[in-house]
């Protein structure tokens, strides 16, 4: 079986000013020096990006951004391009977060296109699916995230694809401190992995990391990550406390 090394990405969503997100970088860096089995991103606001990128400086943390533009330059006012977050450090970016598709409009076409963009310009995207409470109960969650994962997917071929991320987040368990049972979790990884196998091939779905985001904590962490097709966590609210943060991360 394919060894994939575990991504623990902190997402500090709407959080903090450049001083605090310094401040919180710090305190991740001197508490996982020596972390080498873990590949930690962080992603900071676009402000404070610049400030993080120091702190982690010469660190094996890496930096990470929230979303980005598909366009690489325009009158597209208060918006990123992916040459614009490479130029600051960034590796990663996420994209088609739940939050960006409910407050912001995001379409799985818009996905599409942010997902191509970043592959283009050489940042890896952290692709994000996941379904809502009503679509669980309605038992349609593995047609949502074939939805999902092949519109946001469209047209790439394998080599392209290489180095993106899925992360698996149940809208349902985002901030509401409900959490996928890891049997739930492990079924729809599964699931992820099966279709990665007919979109691209078996190779590729082997390789490819698949994260779980949806209110994962110090408490639950090492069980999740125990499952054969969890390889990490895209965190959110537990991200924000240095202490917490990199609990999970040594979990």
């Amino acid at each position: 079986m394919q060894m994939r090394k575990t991504i623990i990405a902190g997402n500090w969503k709407m959080n903090m000013n450049h001083v605090e997100a310094e401040s919180l970088a710090r305190g991740i860096v001197d508490s996982v020096a020596g972390v080498k089995d873990v590949e930690i991103v962080l992603c900071p606001t676009f402000t404070s990006l610049s400030a993080v990128r120091d702190v982690i400086r010469g660190t094996d943390v890496r930096l990470g951004a929230q979303t980005l533009h598909w366009e690489e330059k325009g009158a597209f006012t208060g918006e990123i391009s992916a040459n614009m977050l490479l130029t600051l450090g960034c590796e990663y970016v996420i994209l088609g977060h739940s939050e960006r598709r409910t407050y912001f409009g995001e379409t799985d076409e818009i996905v599409a296109k942010k997902v191509r963009a970043a592959l283009v310009s050489g940042l890896n995207p952290i692709v994000c699916v996941g379904e809502t409470r009503d679509e669980r109960e309605r038992e349609i969650t593995e047609k949502v995230i074939e939805t999902q994962v092949t519109r946001a997917l469209s047209g790439l071929t394998a080599h392209e694809f290489a180095g993106t991320v899925i992360a698996y987040e149940p809208v349902w368990a985002i901030g509401t401190g409900l959490t996928a049972t890891t049997e739930q979790a492990q079924d729809v990884h599964a699931f992820i992995r099966v279709l990665l196998a007919d979109i691209f091939d078996t190779e590729t779905a082997e390789e490819t990391r698949i994260q779980y985001g949806g209110s994962m904590k110090p408490e639950n962490a090492r069980e999740l990550m125990d499952a054969p097709d969890i390889d990490g966590g895209l965190i959110g609210g537990a991200s924000l406390d240095a202490e917490s943060f990199v609990r999970i991360i040594k979990a």
